[in-house]
């Protein structure tokens, strides 16, 4: 049937061989980079240069003109009506409650003990597949998730010793919070990733997460970055525009493309190695041995979830 001069043709189907598997690998490796170095800059910035709510600001406002700007390079597809509750959602509880909860875990914890915890995701989307869409995953995958999540309380009980008491584990809680509102985007935007090329699912997003983010803009102007000539802060919320919040997005897609979605979920658990690095040679912490032992217990419950996953579908 000819297609509809309407209708935007659909991505061509990815070349297959050596080279498109380095490609895509390249892809996700990269956005993996810039949201564990997200980490850290983030960190850096708050509260010195800016309040939490400044980057919250910058990063769902600025992200959503950005993305409204690439759609008008793309022929984008008319999105259908059921589908605008999920796009709502995904945009107010997945991605504006996600930052806002990160961004502010960042405020009270520690960049390490935060990218350890922003691993958890996945686990989340596994139990909510279970409370909420009937799946029944095998016993190596609970096995897993009861692996992970142990990794994560071994976290947050050093964070209540630690200097800085409640605080930290307060941060440490928030960030708990926050991936599972990601895990939240990740299973109501599911369908319609599959519908819809990513800028014109990504535009919707993130207006519906940057008008409550809108409330926080009052005080803005008060914040030391504001009324500073010094380079690195600004280069500091320029990366943080450009790189985790607006091209990783577009890096994921042809990663998942080339490679498969299981494959681009494991980086996810290079997520701390990135972050721990940028945040020692920044001097912002010190890596704890610890913080070593939970990295290895939750990334060793996500092998063992990944594998009964994929023994359950053979």
């Amino acid at each position: 049937m000819k297609q509809s001069d309407n209708t935007p043709a659909p991505p061509k189907a990815p070349r297959k061989g050596g080279a498109s598997f380095i490609f895509g690998n390249a892809c996700i490796l990269l956005a993996t980079i810039f949201w564990g170095v997200n980490v850290s800059f983030t960190k850096a910035l708050i509260p010195s240069w800016m309040t939490a709510d400044g980057i919250i600001v910058v990063r769902l406002a600025g992200g959503c003109l950005l993305m409204w700007l690439a759609s008008l390079f793309v022929k984008c597809e008319v999105v259908e009506r059921r589908d605008w509750l999920k796009l709502g959602l995904g945009g107010a509880v997945g991605l504006f409650l996600f930052i806002f909860l990160f961004v502010t875990s960042l405020r009270y914890g520690n960049p390490i003990d935060i990218s350890i915890i922003m691993t958890l995701p996945p686990v989340f989307v596994i139990l909510i597949g279970v409370l909420f869409q009937h799946q029944r995953p095998s016993l190596l995958e609970y096995a897993g998730i009861v692996l992970s999540m142990a990794g994560a309380v071994v976290v947050i009980v050093d964070g209540k010793g630690a200097s800085g008491g409640s605080d930290r584990l307060l941060g440490d809680i928030l960030a708990v919070a926050s991936t599972l509102c990601y895990a939240f985007y990740l299973v109501i935007l599911e369908e319609p990733t599959h519908k819809y090329r990513p800028v014109n699912m990504l535009r919707w997003v993130f207006l519906f997460a940057a008008v409550p983010a809108l409330f926080l803009v009052p005080g803005m102007q008060y914040m030391p970055i504001v009324h500073t000539a010094e380079a690195v802060p600004w280069l500091e919320i320029t990366f943080i525009l450009l790189c985790p919040t607006f091209m990783a997005y577009f890096l994921v897609q042809p990663a998942i493309r080339h490679i498969g979605s299981e494959l681009v979920s494991l980086y996810q658990y290079l997520l701390p190695v990135f972050a721990t690095l940028s945040a020692v040679l920044m001097g912002l912490d010190r890596l704890k041995w610890m913080q070593v032992l939970a990295m290895i217990v939750i990334v060793g419950g996500m092998v063992l979830t990944n594998l009964g996953k994929r023994r359950r579908r053979a």
